[in-house]
């Protein structure tokens, strides 16, 4: 009987150890009911600077290679979203000479009035609008009392 030479045992045998381990391609590519990836919302709150609320800065925090890009998900999401907003809000105040009132006004002639969708923030992290800045912002989730 002729003997297969271990390297060649060594390339294969993974191979053959993961083709009976794989799930078919369709259960692989199947989205999770729970996933967040691909929904939006309008909701969009009313910031409270006195709520002690943490404000997220928006960066990214990754210190390891291989999970650094699912950690830069949700700043990456923040920063686009910010952004489109404070693009909306900049020609709200060139076609009006001047910032949203208020909230209501904001979402009613911004938000609702542009039909904008934004995308849904993981980790519980939640948009709200800041009256004084003109600005959206991302508040941490609240903190489960215990």
């Amino acid at each position: 009987m002729p003997r297969i030479p271990t390297c060649l045992t060594l390339v294969l045998l993974p191979f053959l150890f993961l083709c009976g381990c794989m799930d078919s391609l369709d259960k692989q590519t199947r989205k999770s009911p729970n996933s967040i990836v691909g929904k939006t919302t309008q909701d969009i709150g009313q910031y409270d600077p006195n709520a002690g609320q943490k404000v997220s800065d928006s960066t990214i925090h990754a210190t390891d290679p291989i999970t650094a890009p699912t950690s830069a998900y949700g700043p990456m999401l923040e920063r686009i979203s910010k952004s489109h907003i404070e693009h909306a809000v900049r020609l709200f105040e060139a076609e009006n000479g001047r910032y949203p009132s208020g909230y209501d006004e904001f979402m009613e002639k911004i938000i609702k009035a542009n039909k904008i969708e934004l995308p849904v923030l993981p980790g519980g992290k939640k948009y709200q609008y800041d009256e004084a800045n003109h600005a959206l912002v991302v508040v941490d989730a609240p903190l489960e009392s215990k």
